[in-house]
C-alpha cells in the first residue's frame, strides 16, 4: 500500500507522506483506517523506524492523520487535505522543472502523456 522507490532522490519519509496521501486521495484508505505502526512499515519497507516516525509526525502535523496514543496513527478526516498536499507537490516540482529550463509546453505534453496512459 505505502512505496517508496529507494532510487528516487526525494527524502523517504516525503516519499512515504506523498504514497499516504495518494492511498487517500484515490480511496484506497478512507477516514478512519489505521496505518501500520511505525515499527511495523519500517519493517515492512526495510527502514529505520525513526524515517517512519517523521512521516507520520508530518502527515499529523499537516491534519492529513491523527495518533491516539497506544492504538496507532489514523486517518483524519481530509476534506481535500491529502489533495492539497499531493497538489503542492506537484507544484514544487513543476517550479523546479521550469527553473531548470524546461519548457511550459514540455510540462503539458507530459501531463498529458500520464494522463494517456493511466486512462488505458
Amino acid at each position: 500500500m505505502i512505496k517508496i522507490d529507494p532510487s528516487d532522490k526525494t527524502p523517504i519519509f516525503e516519499q512515504i507522506c506523498k504514497s499516504v496521501c495518494k492511498n487517500i486521495a484515490g480511496g484506497l484508505l478512507k477516514e478512519g483506517d489505521k496505518l501500520p505502526s511505525a515499527r511495523e512499515l519500517a519493517k515492512l519497507l526495510q527502514l529505520n523506524p525513526n524515517t517512519v516516525a517523521k512521516a507520520y509526525s508530518i502527515l499529523e502535523r499537516d491534519g492529513i492523520v491523527y495518533s491516539v496514543q497506544g492504538k496507532g496513527c489514523f486517518v483524519a478526516k481530509h476534506e481535500g487535505r491529502a489533495n492539497e498536499k499531493l497538489t503542492e507537490s506537484f507544484r514544487s516540482a513543476v517550479r523546479e522543472a521550469l527553473d531548470a529550463g524546461a519548457s511550459a509546453e514540455e510540462l503539458i505534453d507530459i501531463v498529458s502523456e500520464i494522463s494517456r496512459e493511466k486512462n488505458k
